[in-house]
């Protein structure tokens, strides 16, 4: 079968040369995109005059055909033809005859499929902000719920001092906030028009590169044709920003995983978002959050080849560039797909809140409430710091808690203690009182709640 591009070819490659060269196995993703590329710059070449109007209203007709088979799973591609462009427009020739090899005047494969990439990382950026979004919906209204279920916070894995789980659950929110406007950000680089660039140098024709890409929704068009085709920055940080969300789902993974275990026993995932053991009856494993851990590597391992397969290309476009799509493919089906199932597994997920407030009770998380009352009354913190080393060493040493020293202990370590202290080392006691900015009080945490609500409602309101 001749090429398309096969005139000044005296030889045709063996089938195996062109399945290794053919993108098609997975360009194939781009056929929407592509096709309505297509109708954008059929129709810009008749309004410039470049064809006519029944030969755009011919190959319009013909690709609205193929838009339709396509979604219905219908179209039928060939290695030969390399790739989805080269096999749309032989489909679009066989269908209306040879006015359909006027569809590629003005422009190149180079163009084109740059703008194919453009329309596709622009969908699913959208896509990837509402589902954060959702998940952030979700994070909030078991927050809500939690206000004053007084949880272990941990710095080093181990006991640090006693949060509110709504405050821990918080965090999660604005690091998918940041997300969120990473990707929203990214959006004005994804939102130009590549499309007229040509090959490398524009066109002779006088093409409107403007007509399409307000056509296509796109807010400007590429100022330097070179940079057009050769641009895949867009790309990169879609996958960056990718990157982070699978590191926030990531470390979300592992505390759930954590959580969920006996050790901990804090939580219980639906059996939805679990899976059992082919051999152990009772076993009840955190899979989904062990699975999205898992798909943080494939993610980042995206983001390091593209990397590395740009760093060294000279302008413009070089075959390497497409190798930028399958892993663009693959992050865009795992972030989404990640993002979803979190949203299902917090939304889902059985709190134990006794087991979790009972566990503060059993430790020595409330020593930092000692050393600040000590510090209230006048005595530095550095040395207050160190009296209450010695009572927690007392403890260790006596097999028991700050909570069961008696009066003469405390008063032999300093006479700064009264009566007051078994109030203060109280952990909903002291959780309540941390009411600077951003801390962990309930007053505070219900102030974060409204702002989270806030943010969350503008993004609902566009």
């Amino acid at each position: 079968m001749t090429k398309l591009w096969g005139g000044r070819f005296t030889k045709e490659a063996q089938a195996w040369v062109d399945a290794f060269g053919a993108s098609i196995p997975f360009d194939q993703k781009l056929v929407i995109e592509d096709i309505e590329g297509s109708k954008a710059h059929v129709e810009m070449l008749a309004t410039t005059g470049v064809i006519t109007e029944e030969e755009q209203a011919e190959i319009t007709q013909g690709l609205n055909e193929l838009l339709q088979e396509a979604a219905e799973g219908k179209l039928a591609y060939k290695v030969e033809n390399e790739d989805i462009h080269l096999n749309l427009e032989q489909l679009l020739i066989e269908k209306v005859g040879p006015v359909g090899g006027k569809l590629h005047t003005g422009r190149s494969r180079n163009d084109q499929v740059a703008l194919d990439m453009h329309l596709y990382i622009k969908k699913q950026t959208e896509d990837m902000m509402s589902n954060i979004h959702r998940l952030q919906q979700v994070l909030v209204e078991q927050a809500e719920a939690h206000v004053e279920t007084i949880f272990p916070g941990y710095t080093h894995l181990q006991r640090a001092q006693p949060v509110s789980f709504a405050h821990h659950l918080l965090a999660y929110v604005w690091m998918l906030e940041r997300d969120y406007q990473r990707l929203n950000d990214s959006l004005k680089r994804v939102n130009v028009s590549p499309l007229g660039s040509g090959a490398l140098a524009g066109t002779t024709f006088p093409i409107d590169r403007k007509q399409t890409a307000e056509a296509l929704g796109f807010a400007d068009v590429y100022a330097n044709s070179m940079d057009a085709v050769s641009d895949r920055d867009f790309v990169l940080e879609f996958l960056s920003a990718s990157s982070v969300i699978m590191m926030h789902l990531s470390r979300l993974s592992e505390e759930m995983i954590l959580w969920s275990s006996e050790e901990f026993n804090f939580i219980e995932l639906d059996d939805t978002f679990a899976t059992g053991s082919s051999i152990m009856p009772q076993k009840k494993n955190p899979d989904m959050a062990e699975l999205v851990r898992g798909k943080t590597g494939r993610v980042y391992g995206s983001l390091m080849s593209l990397l590395t397969m740009l760093k060294g290309l000279p302008l413009a476009y070089n075959k390497d560039m497409q190798e930028d799509k399958e892993g663009a493919f693959d992050t865009a089906v795992t972030v989404n797909g990640s993002l979803q199932i979190f949203a299902g597994m917090i939304e889902t997920m059985h709190v134990k809140t006794e087991q979790m407030s009972s566990s503060t009770q059993q430790d020595f998380s409330n020593a930092t409430e000692v050393a600040d009352y000590l510090a209230a009354k006048g005595m530095p913190f550095r040395e207050a710091h160190e009296v209450v080393g010695k009572l927690v060493l007392h403890c260790i040493h006596e097999g028991c808690y700050l909570k069961d020293l008696s009066m003469s202990v405390y008063q032999s370590a300093s006479e700064l203690f009264s009566e007051d202290i078994y109030e203060v080392i109280d952990p909903h006691f002291a959780v309540a009182r941390r009411n600077s900015e951003g801390g962990t009080g309930f007053q505070e945490v219900r102030e974060a709640l409204k702002l989270a609500g806030n943010v969350l409602a503008e993004k609902d309101n566009k």
